[in-house]
């Protein structure tokens, strides 16, 4: 039976008009009620999904099997010890392990996630950081989803955990060089990071390093890779600031880097006697900047990077031979070598479209640079790269099960153009052979908030969709930093429209040259991609047959103007402060949920978690009650919350598979698969 929500008019009025809510109830209503319609809904998608139920069961076995279950990370050497996690075949959750002095040596399980996560229907593992004598483990659990974890402490002699617990904590957590203290952040009552603080093990009496006053900013604390400074970054939207303080454990004053200037960033790298600088002082792409350490005043400042229109620098890393920069241009990344001589290269890569990412480098004396590469076709590769030599090694590629051979599938980069005449590149991977004749289906996905660059990366999940015929697509639309900072400034705030233009643009394209048609074109996005499916379902609902929002921010106007929940105030530099009128009139001209129309919708799978606590479930909820009162056709409308999760959805690998599986069982039975 079809759940039909009802309907308790709520009257909200700002800048002197006056909307009514009829579905405001789901956040503030009956906790009983509310639980009761979400699992009405659930009840009512497994039931409309049964048709697909052996289809989801092929999918996840066909998922799985190429996954090498028993499988190792490449492990990293630091201090005489190979760290490395393992995963076993039926065990949901990775085992953090290390050998001493060689891989040759006994293994040593540090952490077991699986022994941790039993009897949990929900575990993730938010920070995890040894001691500088590697004789203490400090980790971070969050058995709920929402995203608040409490630290501990393990001793890895005796396997023992220490008295000390530390609640409320989030996202960093730090040891000082003398291992006798942690550095650690908590949240307010928004779940904003706003405090660091310095814990002595065995102490109670933990010391406040500094408090973040200002909402829009939230905190976070790591430590240079030289081991010498822990940095204090504080950041909104457009703005940010740098304390520190030395690592060795004796300051308990952050000292001030440089005094936050609204809509300048920047960040701190340590070197010997100098901090390196990355800013946008002089351009929004960044420059590079030299500051000595004992007098880093702004007037000591010199210039080692300019700034360049058409170059983003995205990070400075240093070792001690070397400074290495990661650099985006024309939607790519690259890695700039730079030894202490003052001599320059570039790190190779073997295809034209692909991901780069920095690897796992912890340590300060070696020549060593680990990075990470894959692309659509190439899977992901982790390659240790000698930056004296220049030669590289690869140390592990992800296997993919099943006789995976990368030469049937192909690649390649196109560009749609937008209203206002911006190229917007599009990524594109498929079965070689691929007849454009407008009959293949096609899985359109896009984010474009934030500043979040969406770079194509392999995905052995994706095959079962493209091993059936489909097309999967990646439209770099404005609001990320694909083709720079310039790029996410042009599609946020007063400009967030041009983000679902581009969208709309990258599908009429891909339906213009008969990569697909309406009829077999289907689009998935999540979180701030769940807003942009909302956005252009509603303004352009012809142009697609299906819709997977996955935790969707749909709401927004109403999120945006409620400063007691999670990231809304550290978002005004991203969407507008609706306390404002131009902001406020901007966000309702688009705002999914409040621009819901009597037409006719694609069909639609919406996903959710009860504890997320960055698009509280009442949005998507909201937004399927009214969608399923106003719309004018037959398609399917679904909602699935998964009651024991948050933003992320299930925590383990196994149930994290079924997720998928029901998304592309949905899209192959509303779009149905190709030739293949």
């Amino acid at each position: 039976m079809t759940p039909i929500a009802k309907k308790i008019p709520k009257k909200i009025t700002q800048h002197g008009e006056t909307r009514i809510d009829d579905y405001f109830w789901l956040r503030d209503g009956d906790r009983a009620d509310i639980v009761a319609y979400l699992e009405a809904e659930n009840a009512y998608t497994e039931e409309v999904l049964r048709p697909v139920e052996a289809l989801r069961q092929e999918l996840y076995d066909e998922m799985l099997s190429r996954i090498q279950q028993s499988d190792r990370s490449a492990p990293m050497l630091i201090d005489g010890y190979f760290y490395y996690t393992r995963t076993v075949e039926g065990s949901a959750y990775p085992i953090y392990c290390r050998r001493q002095g060689s891989l040759d040596h006994a293994e040593e399980i540090i952490l077991d996630l699986n022994e941790l996560a039993k009897g949990e229907p929900y575990l993730s593992l938010g920070n995890i950081t040894v001691s500088p004598d590697h004789r203490l483990l400090a980790y971070a659990l969050d058995l709920a989803g929402d995203e608040v974890y409490t630290a501990y402490v393990k001793d890895l002699q005796t396997g023992a955990l220490l008295p000390d617990r530390l609640g409320n904590t989030y996202y960093g957590l730090e040891w000082t060089n003398d291992g006798k203290s942690l550095v650690y952040v908590t949240l307010d009552d928004a779940k904003r990071p706003y405090r660091a603080w310095r814990h002595v093990l065995g102490d109670g009496d933990d010391v406040l390093l500094y408090e973040e006053a200002d909402e829009r900013f939230h905190l976070t604390v790591n430590k240079s890779r030289s081991k010498r400074f822990l940095w204090i970054q504080m950041e909104s939207a457009a703005t940010s600031e740098v304390r520190y303080l030395r690592a060795d454990g004796g300051d308990t004053e952050p000292l001030l880097f440089a005094e936050r200037r609204h809509d300048i960033e920047y960040d701190v790298e340590h070197h010997g006697d100098s901090f390196y600088v990355r800013t946008t002082e002089a351009g929004r792409n960044l420059s590079v900047m030299q500051a000595p350490v004992h007098d880093p005043r702004r007037e000591n400042w010199k210039e080692m990077i300019t700034h360049r229109p058409t170059v983003m620098i995205e990070s400075v890393d240093a070792f001690r031979g070397h400074l290495v920069f990661m650099e985006r241009e024309n939607g790519l990344r690259r890695l700039r070598v730079q030894n202490i001589a003052g001599e320059t290269h570039f790190v190779e890569m073997p295809e034209s479209v692909y991901t780069l990412s920095a690897g796992d480098n912890p340590v300060f004396d070696t020549s060593i640079l680990r990075f990470h590469y894959t692309s659509m076709v190439t899977p992901g590769s982790v390659f240790d790269y000698d930056m004296d030599s220049r030669e590289r090694t690869l140390v592990k590629q992800q296997p993919v099960l099943g006789g995976y051979h990368a030469p049937d599938y192909e690649t390649i980069r196109v560009h749609a153009t937008a209203p206002d005449g911006v190229k917007v590149p599009i990524s594109l991977v498929y079965r070689r052979g691929m007849r454009k004749d407008g009959q293949n289906p096609l899985l359109l996905y896009g984010y474009g908030s934030y500043g979040i660059s969406i770079d194509p990366a392999f995905s052995s999940e994706r095959l079962s969709l493209i091993d059936r015929g489909f097309v999967y697509a990646i439209a770099h639309i404005r609001g990320g930093a694909d083709l720079g900072k310039t790029w996410h400034d042009d599609a946020k705030m007063v400009k967030k429209r041009n983000t679902f233009n581009d969208f709309i643009a990258a599908a009429e394209y891909l339906i213009a040259e008969k990569y697909t048609s309406p009829e077999r074109l289907g689009i998935l996005g999540g979180s701030a991609g769940g807003l942009l499916m909302g956005a252009v379902i509603n303004q352009r609902p012809e142009l697609f047959r299906a819709v997977v929002a996955k935790v969707p921010f749909v709401d927004v106007l109403n999120t945006a103007s409620d400063p007691t929940l999670p990231l809304t105030v550290i978002e005004y530099d991203e969407w507008g402060n609706s306390n404002e009128k131009e902001f406020w009139e901007y966000i309702r001209s688009y705002s999914p949920y409040d621009n819901v129309k009597a037409q006719a919708y694609p069909h639609i799978l919406v996903t959710t978690g009860l504890n997320d606590p960055r698009v509280s479930y009442w949005e998507p909820a909201k937004w399927v009650a009214k969608l399923r009162a106003m719309k004018t056709d037959s398609n399917l409308l679904l909602l699935k919350t998964n009651m024991a999760a948050g933003h992320g959805g299930a925590s383990g690998r196994y149930e994290k598979l079924k997720e998928t599986a029901l998304d592309y069982a949905f899209l192959l039975w509303v779009i149905g698969g190709g030739a293949g």
